[in-house]
């Protein structure tokens, strides 16, 4: 078979790919900003009511998380292949995959919502007091209801992103932030009519909001002309087993990392329930800080999964590199700058959050140390998205759990907890601190892994085209 020749084509320009990259980026980036300053509102009117409603809203929090990322990760199967399909001009093929992707959003969304609600009895075995309990238990069982529309949304989110659009993502994060305050703030601190609820006012708040979420982009994409050509909603369709288990091969293992990851960072919560609700109350700011300062980069990651994919949809694997390692050098420079920042603030940043100085001044050593593991956080999650690209999905999958469950969590349970068992142990266990230490480590060990993968796939699709054409949108 003779290779096609490849049509000449002006060079590739960094500074061209970083600016459609950004534009692609910036409404997911204000959009994930918003998701997350939902969580901050959280945590921020939960302290400000009380040391102890904050501490049950951090462990309620932390299943919370575990369980909606890892939902993410199921649900990012549809995003890739949207994205290949739009590359090579296949709008037909994309209303069958997101039905398809919204069903198994359902299903995975109930079983989800029963994990929640029986995972909320891990707080009946662990010694906290009783009104930390009470809030970390209601919590868990009222927020679960959202699970089934937050996988719905997730598939529509990945839909949307991988057509270039999304200012609407944007607009309705937006809109939930703002309807997030006004409920937290009437129920949490029970404004005129309203009961006061302490920390379980966000987790209806958060509830409510998942749910306007959802049927808020389902009436925007109904009216936008820039769906019709893909609408997925204009005929009925039953579920097709040989789909949904593709779907599931891919989407499986992005779950798994991501439920690797963030399992790392939500488990410390519970296992340093032992020290008291102040060191949970700390590293609950620590990481809901380190969560705001994450979206940048997961934006960035978003919106490259989406080049990479379109780019190798229209059979062209050396532009698919090239933006890849655009995207890799705008995650580290941001990293680099969010390292400078988060070390030069951490006192104010955590004072922004309590107004307990004991919590305060454990939330910024714990800063500190996030400071330190920013440029490989940045670069892992970009790198990641980079990767699911060429939907390529079981080899991070191996990464991560090596990263996190082999060496984070291993480590941090040496550091914090220094059991007695144990031949080598610190003198003193450090609690919150030992664990994020191994934080450092573990993201360190995914984004070396990550690296390598990512030079391995690029050129291996390089090998198997020897004549790419530049027809990317």
């Amino acid at each position: 078979m003779t290779a096609r020749p490849a049509p000449s084509h002006p060079p590739l320009s960094t500074r061209t790919e970083f600016a459609a990259l950004w534009q692609l980026a910036w409404p997911i980036l204000i959009g994930q900003l918003a998701n997350v300053g939902m969580s901050v509102v959280d945590v921020a009117m939960a302290g400000h009511a009380s040391a102890h409603d904050l501490a049950g809203i951090s462990l309620g929090v932390s299943i919370w998380n575990i369980i909606i990322i890892t939902l993410m990760g199921l649900m990012m199967s549809v995003a890739p292949l949207v994205a290949h399909h739009v590359g090579a001009r296949e709008f037909d093929k994309v209303p069958h995959l997101v039905r398809q992707g919204l069903w198994k959003a359902l299903g995975v969304g109930l079983v989800a919502l029963v994990l929640a609600q029986l995972s909320a009895r891990v707080f009946d075995h662990m010694d906290i007091e009783p009104h930390v309990h009470e809030v970390a238990t209601g919590f868990v069982q009222i927020i679960s209801f959202a699970l089934p529309a937050f996988a719905c949304y997730r598939v529509l989110y990945g839909y949307s992103a991988s057509l270039n659009q999304t200012k609407p993502l944007m607009v309705m994060s937006l809109g939930a932030l703002l309807l997030n305050v006004l409920v937290n703030w009437l129920l949490v601190f029970g404004v005129g009519p309203f009961p006061r609820l302490g920390g379980l006012g966000c987790a209806w708040a958060t509830l409510l909001c998942v749910w306007f979420n959802l049927i808020g982009l389902l009436v925007w994409m109904r009216l936008s002309p820039a769906y019709r050509s893909t609408w997925p909603f204009a005929h009925w369709e039953w579920p097709h087993p040989e789909k949904l288990a593709a779907l599931w091969k891919l989407g499986f293992p992005i779950g798994v990392t991501y439920f690797a990851e963030t399992s790392a960072f939500g488990l410390i919560a519970l296992l340093i329930a032992e020290f008291g609700s102040r060191e949970v109350a700390a590293h609950q700011i620590a990481l809901n800080f380190t969560s705001l300062i994450f979206m940048v980069p997961l934006s960035m990651g978003t919106a490259l999964l989406t080049r990479v994919g379109q780019s190798l949809g229209a059979g062209d694997p050396v532009a698919a590199r090239f933006r890849a390692w655009v995207g890799v050098k705008a995650g580290l420079g941001f990293g680099v700058l969010s390292a400078l920042g988060m070390a030069a603030m951490a006192h104010q940043i955590a004072w922004a959050y309590t107004n307990d100085a004991t919590v305060a001044t454990l939330a910024a050593q714990l800063l500190f140390l996030a400071a330190v593991f920013q440029m490989s956080d940045s670069a892992q999650v970009v790198i990641s998205c980079a990767i699911r690209g060429y939907k390529v999905t079981r080899s991070p999958m191996v990464i991560h759990l090596t990263a996190f469950w082999g060496f984070s969590l291993p480590l941090g349970c040496v550091l914090g907890l220094a059991p007695e068992w144990l031949p080598w142990r610190p003198v003193q266990a450090m609690g919150a601190q030992g664990f994020w230490i191994a934080l450092v480590v573990g993201l360190t060990v995914a984004a070396t892994g990550l690296l390598l993968l990512l030079r391995r796939v690029t050129r291996a699709h390089l090998t198997t085209q020897h004549a790419p054409h530049h027809t990317t949108p």
